[in-house]
């Protein structure tokens, strides 16, 4: 076994996150990167980024589809038997979707995944949804014992990785079934390695463009590192680079960083740097979507 920084981050657009990406990689030198909603084809993807990433000394898998969806796995530290999707069990929308890719990366089997939003609930979306996190257990389910599923999960897991529970009602992300999927996954023997670390602090990974939901701190922890008992054990440090959110041009998502064995940071806590705390008031705010 070997020191791995693991992050995973929802780039919304790696074409348009580019100016962002590369400097991210160089200042905080992960060993594994999980990507997704990377908005590009596999052969663009190589195109684009093949040669920059080349010379940091990544390989990479991607899985991607124009204009939509698209996960990827760079890695420093091995690639090897990388599989697309879940084979025969990838549910569909109508067809399969570029929403999932798996590596073997220093000995850990890792998967990088774009969960479905679910649009509404009880829509055929959100059946969709339901559908594809089935075919998510059941893949991790035959896998090896050193396993880290990391992502986009669109689930909160509970009420304390939403700003409000008030703000979210009738709204996807929270609804018991999503939830009930997403525990079900764990109960495999996965570990919430953020929340574990940090159980009782307010941490975000994710705030909406609009309305300044970012400065106001009015978020939701739908990005995870989900581990298996053999590398939860190794977790020296799990938190969240929220300075990736700020500046031109962020994604709305900021990424997750795990580090086994060795934390070159240190424990420096579950939110870098942390948001200033407005005072909330349950009820005060919708979210922009609402009517």
């Amino acid at each position: 076994m070997q020191p791995v920084r693991i992050a995973t981050w929802n780039v919304n657009s790696v074409k348009q996150r580019v100016p962002r990406l590369l400097p991210w990689l160089d200042e905080r030198q992960p060993d594994v990167v999980c990507l997704q909603e990377t908005k590009l084809a596999d052969d663009p993807f190589r195109d684009l980024l093949g040669e920059e990433l080349g010379q940091r000394g990544y390989e990479v898998a991607a899985h991607g589809e124009a204009t939509w969806n698209g996960v990827a796995i760079l890695s420093r530290v091995g690639l090897e038997d990388v599989v697309a999707g879940f084979g025969d069990e990838t549910p569909g929308f109508p067809h399969p979707e570029a929403r999932a890719v798996a590596a073997t990366c220093a000995g850990i089997r890792v998967l990088s995944v774009y969960v479905p939003n679910g649009r509404v609930p009880d829509s055929d979306h959100y059946r969709y949804k339901l559908a594809w996190l089935e075919a998510l257990r059941k893949a991790v389910a035959g896998g090896p014992d050193a396993t880290v599923v990391c992502g986009d999960f669109n689930i909160a897991p509970t009420d304390d990785d939403v700003f409000d529970p008030d703000a979210y009602a009738g709204q996807t992300h929270v609804t018991p079934p999503e939830r009930r999927a997403l525990a079900e996954l764990m109960d495999l023997g996965l570990h919430d390695v953020v929340r574990d670390r940090w159980p009782h602090e307010t941490v975000f990974t994710y705030w909406d463009y609009r309305a300044g939901m970012f400065h106001q701190d009015l978020g939701m922890r739908i990005d995870l590192v989900l581990a298996s008992g053999p590398v939860a054990g190794r977790v020296e440090a799990a938190w969240v680079d929220r300075q990736a959110r700020k500046g031109s041009r962020p994604s709305d998502h900021a990424p997750v960083i795990v580090d086994l064995d060795e934390a070159p940071d240190g424990n420096i806590g579950p939110v870098v740097p942390p948001p200033s705390r407005p005072v909330r008031k349950s009820g005060a705010v919708k979210l922009p979507q609402s009517p």
